[in-house]
């Protein structure tokens, strides 16, 4: 199917959380051109968390008290506020030299324009954007002496200054900002509970502190494994690179990213890959033909619209089409907040049969519900 705009409507029927603060409306948009439901919960806060202006007055200070043989540029938002501070302070040109005679290493290309914006010119950059990639080209060099300065990219490197220390150089790190959690942490409790509860197929993550913030939060609801067993079994954690992945290993979730850490090619991965898992299911019940792909749920040829609990319902009754569900097992499936007993499995029997006709869910007495599947 086509949309006005010309692309297809690929993702009709699925639901796609994201976590991104930054450049929301552009993801948003690029998953609903193509058909997709979003929910946005941002993990981080919105804007960069300066640190205190003598803190990193104080950094400064001691970057420019000796020579300085290697730089490690990170990200082009720390690299733009140091800058932006020097020259609060009138030091911007002894930093700028500072930095010009010393040997400069750039993470990815965002640090890269910072830096030849202030006219600095980086030796070596990573086409990986990696910043592991950039210490293995330290990895192989005698650094005893060595005077490194690090900036830091919104989480502290203090293992990597560690590191590189015990290897015998002379290391400085420098703090811009800090990434914390977001200033309203509700919308993350509503995308847990939506994880959690399989009512999403995929969660797009584009950094690592916002995977560490997500986890963070569902801890504090007590819904951690629940949102990681969602991942590790329905759920798609869909990362904008290795990085932001690597922060899924200590949890042992899957995860899915793209060749290039891009945004556009996350959401293109997204578009390939959650179809190729719901491929779509046909059956026939009761004489009418039910198709699920997704979300969407065509009854001869119509679609059919079903609130949480409904639904749930009919998970539950697909998983294995023509077996006996008890309501036991059905009271278990239903969304968090309306599960109490089983008259609530009852009443959403009651509505998933107004919705798609009552015969093609059958009571089997005193056992639970059927799908009234032809053979």
């Amino acid at each position: 199917m086509e949309q006005l705009d010309g692309t297809t409507a690929s993702l009709t029927g699925f639901r796609i959380g994201v976590t991104a603060a930054r450049k929301v409306e552009e993801q948003v948009q690029l998953f609903e051109r193509r058909g997709a439901s979003t929910v946005w919960a941002p993990a981080l806060s919105l804007g960069a968390n300066l640190v205190d202006d003598a803190v990193l007055r104080a950094a400064t200070d001691e970057v420019l008290s000796r020579p300085v043989d290697v730089f490690l540029a990170t990200t082009g938002i720390g690299m733009k506020g140091w800058f932006a501070a020097a020259e609060g302070w009138g030091v911007i040109d002894d930093l700028l030299a500072a930095l010009g005679r010393a040997e400069i290493l750039a993470r990815g290309p965002k640090s890269v324009g910072a830096l030849r914006r202030r006219g600095l010119r980086e030796l070596w950059s990573p086409a990986s954007e990696e910043f592991e990639d950039v210490l293995e080209h330290l990895r192989g060099r005698d650094l005893t002496g060595l005077r490194i300065v690090v900036q830091e990219h919104g989480q502290s490197l203090s293992m990597v200054a560690h590191a590189l220390r015990r290897r015998g150089a002379d290391v400085t790190t420098v703090t811009v900002y800090r990434v914390v959690a977001a200033e309203d942490p509700e919308p993350m409790f509503h995308l847990i509970d939506e994880i959690a509860d399989r009512a999403v197929h995929a969660v797009t993550f584009t950094s690592a502190p916002a995977v560490a913030a997500l986890m963070d939060a569902a801890g504090s609801t007590g819904r951690r494994e629940d949102v990681v067993g969602a991942f590790q079994a329905d759920v798609i954690a869909s990362c904008v690179g290795p990085v932001t992945a690597a922060a899924f290993e200590m949890w042992g979730v899957p995860t899915i990213y793209p060749e290039r850490s891009r945004l556009v090619a996350m959401v293109k991965q997204l578009e390939t890959e959650l179809p190729s898992r719901t491929s779509g299911q046909t059956l026939e019940v009761a004489g009418h033909t039910l198709l699920l792909h997704g979300d969407l749920i065509l009854l001869d040829g119509s679609e059919v619209k079903l609130s949480p609990a409904p639904w749930a319902v009919l998970q539950a009754l697909l998983v294995n089409p023509g077996h006996v569900v008890s309501r036991r097992e059905l009271l278990a499936s239903l969304p968090s907040g309306i599960a109490g007993s089983e008259h609530a499995v009852e009443m959403a029997v009651a509505r998933l049969r107004a919705a798609i006709g009552t015969r093609m869910i059958q009571t089997v007495v005193k056992r639970g519900y059927r799908l009234a599947v032809s053979t």
